[in-house]
């Protein structure tokens, strides 16, 4: 059971990931060259896009969670994902275009915390090893990076959206198979108040802190394609370097089970804060192409280490029945919210100088420094 349960997430991981790995870095650069939008009326696209995420994961994924198997929400989910993501084909004009993406930014970002939330709940029932599992959703997006970049170069990016339509044809497969019992069971469903996850003050420290660690990550996810373009690199090469960050996640995560087990969350979300503020101090002072490269295995740790963190302490903080309400909490605001404000103000910044954008960034990731540094003596 344990070895089926692992092999259903890794799958389920890959598959979503690959899409992300589309959509993720390359939404904003289809956007302008297909869809023939400016860099700021495309960035604002994306931030409403976040913003109707954050909403969707805070409000209904805890009320659709608390009422169907979270096996059943992945199915559904994918499926209505795919029939959305085909309207992005005819829509032109920013209206259109607006409407398709609220839709579409309702159900498939969703899909994450439902991912993260089974493979939590796989964690307490069936013993899985997440970091195992989690490190073939790396994998994933590694791939699509590497495929997007070369078929942009190809076919132009118009093969961004197409290529996206079918990774999420591939997450709906996943999702439908050989799906774990446990996560067809509705025996545990039942709606866990918010009030209740904030009673933890080590849940809302955390949130806090993932808040801005995670949220630092606007500029890099929403502009990073576009500054290697602005450095002068050649796109068969950004996805190359893109998966750099990508490949160091991928050693963090297939790593982590055996080498963190006896690490606090506090020291782990510590070292995410320290690696965070480091990486975009370093790409606001050096705008290299030598120094993009190197703080991209930073990846590791501003976006693997914190994760992994997070994971962590909703294992050790909740029961199963709490898992999915939490996660749809820090999905919405850790890895929502927070980007989507940041990348209205990173957008700004990067229309005035793209390092500016970067430093920004590090100084919302400095109080995280602060606050991780504060969970430790907490607990002691």
């Amino acid at each position: 059971m344990r070895f089926t349960s692992q092999l259903w997430l890794s799958l389920m991981f890959f598959a979503f990931y690959f899409s992300w790995g589309i959509f993720m870095p390359y939404w904003n650069a289809w956007l302008v060259s297909e869809k023939e939008l400016s860099i700021e009326t495309a960035s604002s696209l994306i931030a409403i896009g976040l913003l109707v995420r954050a909403a969707s994961t805070f409000f209904l994924y805890p009320a659709v969670s608390a009422k169907f198997p979270a096996g059943k929400l992945l199915k559904w989910f994918s499926i209505i994902a795919v029939l959305i993501s085909l309207f992005f084909i005819p829509a032109s004009g920013y209206v259109p275009l607006l409407i398709v993406m609220v839709v579409f930014s309702v159900v498939y970002p969703v899909i994450m915390p439902m991912a993260d939330s089974a493979g939590a709940i796989l964690m307490q029932s069936d013993r899985i090893h997440y970091g195992k599992s989690r490190s073939w959703g790396s994998i994933g997006y590694t791939v699509s990076v590497l495929l997007i970049g070369f078929a942009s170069s190809l076919f132009t990016n118009a093969a961004i959206l197409y290529m996206l339509i079918g990774s999420i044809v591939l997450t709906a497969a996943a999702a439908s198979y050989r799906t774990p019992l446990v996560l067809e069971r509705s025996n545990d469903l039942r709606r866990v108040p918010i009030r209740q996850l904030f009673a933890s003050k080590r849940f809302v420290t955390a949130l806090l802190t993932c808040v801005l660690i995670q949220g630092a990550h606007a500029a890099y996810y929403n502009y990073g394609v576009l500054y290697l373009e602005h450095l002068g690199v050649n796109t068969i090469w950004t996805g190359i370097i893109l998966n750099i960050a990508v490949a160091a996640e991928i050693l963090f995560f297939s790593v982590a089970d055996r080498f963190l087990h006896r690490t606090s969350v506090p020291v782990m979300f510590m070292g995410a804060a320290l690696a965070a503020v480091f990486r975009w101090s370093m790409m606001f002072l050096f705008p290299s192409i030598a120094v993009y490269v190197f703080v991209q295995i930073f990846h590791a740790f501003t976006f693997g280490l914190a994760h992994y963190a997070f994971i962590r302490l909703l294992r050790e903080e909740f029961d199963s029945s709490e898992i999915p309400a939490a996660q749809g909490v820090y999905s919405s605001l850790g890895m929502g919210l927070s980007t989507a404000v940041l990348t209205f103000g990173a957008g700004f910044l990067y229309d005035i100088e793209p390092r500016f954008a970067f430093l920004s960034m590090a100084l919302v990731a400095l109080p995280a420094v602060f606050i991780s540094f504060w969970m430790k003596k907490d607990k002691k």
